[in-house]
């Protein structure tokens, strides 16, 4: 419960490591992480409402 804060940290993590791969420049990728981090964010609160609502 304490760590869904976490959920965003692996795919913005696959991500940055997807562009430097690809020598993509961290600002033509921005948009995704922004996406990256608000779905998480998202989830993390869906997440702790259900345990909430449900305990």
């Amino acid at each position: 419960m304490t760590r869904l804060f976490l959920l965003p940290l692996l795919p913005a993590l696959l991500w940055y490591f997807f562009l430097r791969y690809n020598q993509i420049p961290i600002k033509q990728g921005a948009r995704v992480f922004y996406w990256i981090i608000g779905l998480g964010w998202g989830l993390a609160a869906f997440l702790s409402l259900m345990i909430y609502v449900t305990s």
